[in-house]
């Protein structure tokens, strides 16, 4: 690791994996790597075992909807706690509870009904977990490295995310259609997948308690609307933010087809649970190679521009995806997809913690996980009621179409995200003054 640090070189001089100096980081991200794949095979799990028993591509997309629902009403409040407390020990308290509701998936496949609300109840429990642990891990990213270090630890921490998400679906799929019956009588392919997750869990656990981190002075503000809301308030004020996170936003929740993936792998494309593992792992294999290559050509100049095109680029690769007809095609857009969609994670990301104080990091980063998870989970749900009105493949090429639009009409808009250059706290502080004296002007 030392070789490749003081071999490799990014804008600043530092090497291509610098971040990985820092103790905390590396041990963060053995951790993320770990529960990541645990959760996007549990993922393949979920929907293969919902379709199974529903045959709907309506109940197909409720399971997003209740991953996301409960950050509709706790989020703000998760991230003024980020802010208030000690962010490692928030997280090991929501992902105890993840690693509870996967064992309550675990007795759900032991003793298999023919009805979903079980599960949606244990999505639901998920769903709480993230809606708190989601902004104190974004906003404890920057205490793991130097500030100098940061956009490279963002940059490796979406090769982390991307390495996961190519490796759990695989898994899940793998070990959803292993023959299992000589384990046990009720044991079965979704009872794997389950109890493989749980295991990951107890490891986050384990890694994320050995960290050394110090809880960062924060300033104990009362608990009530005006401070709660003050994230929002932010984000509103600073277009950069509100810009990036918006795009992402409106493109993400029109051309996301992933909820909609075991129909393709199923009746589309006919390629089964296995299939379904591939085609989710597609998006994440694009992602993972823009990702390593970003960690030593990082942007340097033309942020915003490059993030506008790549978000075009996305929903035209969703457009090709939802018409195609042959696996391989379906393949490459996929990776497309992933590819371009990096670019866009890695900048908003940037632009997210560098142009925000330390103190308001909690309740910002709970803002985009808001947004994220809407255009992600809700997202899911908005592919399965529109693919129930108009058809899987229609959902897909519409939605597509849309993101194009919501790119153009992005670009227009936030004229400041259009032209954001540099991702150093330097540039975007000057970004946001420039704002701050045109707007009255305007």
């Amino acid at each position: 690791m030392k070789a490749w640090v003081d071999m490799g070189e990014s804008g600043n001089g530092a090497g291509a994996a610098i971040a990985f100096l820092s103790r905390d980081f590396r041990l963060y991200q053995l951790a993320r790597l770990l529960v990541i794949v645990g959760a996007e095979a549990q993922s393949v799990g979920v929907a293969w075992q919902v379709y199974q028993i529903t045959q709907s591509a309506l109940k197909l997309g409720l399971t997003g909807l209740a991953l996301f629902a409960p950050g509709i009403f706790f989020v703000l409040a998760a991230g003024h706690v980020a802010d208030r407390y000690d962010r490692r020990r928030i997280i090991l308290g929501c992902y105890a509870v993840q690693a509870m509701c996967t064992g309550a998936l675990l007795w759900i496949a032991l003793h298999p009904v023919n009805r979903v609300w079980p599960i949606y109840a244990v999505l639901l429990g998920i769903g709480m977990g993230r809606a708190f642990s989601g902004p104190a891990s974004s906003a404890l990213l920057p205490s793991l490295v130097p500030k100098d270090h940061f956009v490279n630890a963002v940059t490796w921490g979406a090769v982390v995310f991307q390495v996961a998400n190519i490796a759990g679906p695989a898994v899940g799929g793998l070990l959803f259609t292993l023959p299992m019956h000589r384990v046990a009588a009720r044991w079965n392919g979704a009872a794997s997948v389950y109890a493989f997750t749980l295991v990951t869990l107890i490891a986050f656990l384990m890694l994320v308690g050995a960290m050394r981190t110090k809880p960062l002075n924060v300033t104990k503000n009362a608990f009530n609307a005006e401070t709660m809301l003050a994230g929002l308030r932010y984000v509103w004020e600073t277009k950069l933010l509100l810009g990036s996170i918006s795009l992402d936003l409106f493109a993400v929740l029109l051309g996301g087809a992933t909820a909609l993936l075991p129909i393709y792998a199923r009746d589309i494309l006919h390629a089964g649970p296995a299939g379904l593992g591939l085609l989710r792992a597609m998006p994440s294999l694009g992602a993972l190679g823009v990702s390593v290559w970003m960690t030593t050509h990082p942007i340097e100049r033309h942020a915003g521009r490059k993030m506008l095109t790549c978000v075009g680029l996305f929903g035209l690769a969703t457009v090709i995806f939802g018409l195609s007809r042959s696996m391989w095609l379906s393949l490459v857009a996929l990776i497309v997809v992933g590819a371009s969609d990096m670019v866009s994670v890695v900048i908003r990301g940037s632009i997210l913690q560098l142009a925000t104080p330390p103190e308001m990091r909690g309740r910002v980063s709970a803002v985009n996980w808001l947004f994220v998870g809407a255009s992600n989970e809700f997202g899911e749900f908005e592919s399965g009621v529109t693919a129930q009105w108009w058809g899987a493949v229609r959902a897909v090429v519409i939605g597509g179409l849309g993101s194009m639009a919501v790119t153009a009409a992005t670009a227009v808009l936030f004229p400041r995200l259009r032209q954001a250059d540099a991702l150093t706290a330097e540039s975007l502080i000057e970004a946001n003054l420039q704002q701050s004296i045109a707007e009255p002007v305007e």
